[in-house]
Order: structure tokens, then sequence, then C-alpha cells
């Protein structure tokens, strides 16, 4: 048993005898209400999207998932290929099924393949990753008011909020479980 605010992005649950995945959990707290998670959920079954609210403090089953090591190999258009490196078998998943990992997709990316039974549902990355600053504005000099943060996109062509020191051609470790920036990385 899990208790909805502990749910994160990937987390696989059962509510009544119907499996999700979790695509997106915000937590919200607002003046005198209890908090609330809003969630993105996909059954399992029938591969639909929901949106739903749960008290922050509901109870929810979590389901185990049977994960196997795999390659990101290439997306065909209609679905992201990967392939198992022991067996050589293809592993075929719609964009939907790749929920944030997308940002961080490059080929040849070592990552794990959650299983339902036989059917695979979603990636899960590693939490951390390391990518080039392909594009960012010049820090301000002498802009020391706090913590100030400037946008920045990375080769995958996400964009994410970076420190003002960062510049482009740079290396940052970047947290996948919170999008967010950790460190700069010597290359």
């Amino acid at each position: 048993m899990k208790i909805a605010q502990e749910l994160r992005s990937g987390s696989t649950i059962k509510i009544g005898e119907e499996p999700f995945v979790v695509l997106k959990a915000e937590y919200n707290k607002s003046g005198r209400n209890a908090a609330v998670v809003k969630f993105k959920m996909k059954s399992l079954l029938s591969g639909n999207i929901s949106d739903s609210v749960y008290k922050a403090d509901d109870k929810m089953d979590d389901i185990r998932l049977d994960k196997v090591k795999a390659v990101y190999s290439y997306n065909d258009g209609s679905f992201y290929v990967f392939s198992n490196p022991e067996t050589w078998e293809q592993i075929e998943l719609k964009e939907e099924d790749l929920g944030d990992a997308l940002n961080y997709l490059e080929e040849e990316m070592e990552l794990e393949i959650a299983y339902y039974e036989t059917t695979p549902i979603s990636i899960e990355l590693p939490n951390y990753v390391e990518r080039e600053v392909v594009y960012t504005e010049p820090g301000l000099r002498g802009d020391t008011t706090g913590k100030v943060l400037k946008p920045a996109k990375i080769n995958t062509g996400f964009e994410l909020q970076v420190p003002l020191f960062v510049e482009q051609g740079d290396w940052i470790k970047i947290d996948t479980r919170t999008n967010s920036y950790m460190e700069r990385v010597k290359k």
C-alpha cells in the first residue's frame, strides 16, 4: 500500500481491479482545503488515459512489475524501438507510454522496460543523466540576488532551468525524477 502523495511518474497502482501507470503526478495544497494529488494515468489493460484527483493521504494498492534491461534503438515514426541486449528481441512502445522519459532519450541509451504480465508498458530511466547544453542565454554579471535561474536547452531538445553560470557547451547532471538541474560536470 502507498499513499497518493508518494506516487510519481512511472508508479503503478491498482484501482478496483484495473491496473494503471501514473504518467504525471502533481501535488497541490491550497489554502484551508486538504492537500490533493492530480494524476494523469494510463490503464495497463485498455490503454485509455484519464485524469483523476485524490486526497494526498488516500491509500492505493501498488503493483510490482517485471523489469528488463534494454537499449534505445530508434523511432520509426509510430513506435520507439528498444532492444534487449541479451536476446536481441525488439520491443516497441508508443510515445504516450514514455511520458517524461522522452526528454532524455538518446540512441544507445541503457534503461529498463517495465512489463505488466507480458505487455511492455513503460521505461525507467536512470535517476540521473548527463546532457550537453546546446543553447542558453549568457548570464548577467553581478546578478547575485539569490538563486537566479535561466532557461537552457539540452541536446535532446528539452528545456529546463539552470543557474546563471551554466553556458552553452557545458555538460550538466539532471535528476530525471524531478526534471531539475543538479550540477555541472566535466567532460
